[in-house]
């Protein structure tokens, strides 16, 4: 009788544990979602603007002024033209600055001085939305406004401020076709600590 007992009180307990995922499951709109549109950025995927004017246009070049201010992205499928907008991890930050500026490492990611980062906070995954002077600093800087979190773009988004535990994940781009495209999966992890 104990593994009678055993096994009811298992396949119980596991259609409580499936009617409980059932029950966080996204709304029924977020099932009409296009395939794809929740995963990470692929080599490949064109690089469209999120908000604005231009929203869902291709973000070439000619469209990022030097120095500032980043514009925000999101990653599209080349093939199917599906926005991966549906996970926040995919928020992305792209300024053009001078190479001049840019640690070793950061150039080598860099297409003529433009760069790409996740648009989320590592902190507490708030998304980074100011492009403004850094604490103490004489330089613009990217800042999470949650917790005041600072990251400098010129040297892979190091943290130059705030309670940020490390960088910004960095995304290596290409241009191909005259728009800019990811060329590498994201380096360093995406999000906070939350995300």
């Amino acid at each position: 009788m104990p593994c009678s007992f055993q096994t009811r009180r298992s396949l119980l307990l596991a259609a409580l544990a499936t009617g409980a995922g059932l029950a966080t499951k996204p709304a029924a709109a977020d099932d009409d979602d296009p395939p794809g549109s929740d995963e990470r950025p692929k080599k490949g995927d064109r690089l469209v603007q999120s908000e604005g004017e231009q929203e869902g246009q291709l973000i070439k070049p000619d469209d990022l002024k030097l120095g500032g201010p980043p514009l925000h992205a999101w990653p599209q499928d080349p093939k199917t033209s599906v926005v991966r907008d549906r996970s926040v991890l995919n928020q992305l930050l792209i300024i053009r600055l001078d190479p001049a500026e840019l640690d070793e490492d950061t150039r080598a990611r860099a297409v003529d001085g433009i760069l790409a980062y996740s648009g989320i906070c590592v902190h507490a995954g708030c998304p980074v939305s100011e492009w403004v002077k850094g604490d103490g600093l004489d330089k613009d800087v990217f800042k999470c406004p949650c917790h005041n979190s600072e990251y400098d773009p010129r040297e892979g988004a190091k943290v130059v401020f705030g309670p940020a535990p490390r960088r910004l994940a960095a995304l290596p781009l290409a241009v191909v076709d005259g728009a800019l495209v990811v060329a590498a999966p994201f380096i360093g992890k995406v999000g906070g600590q939350q995300g």
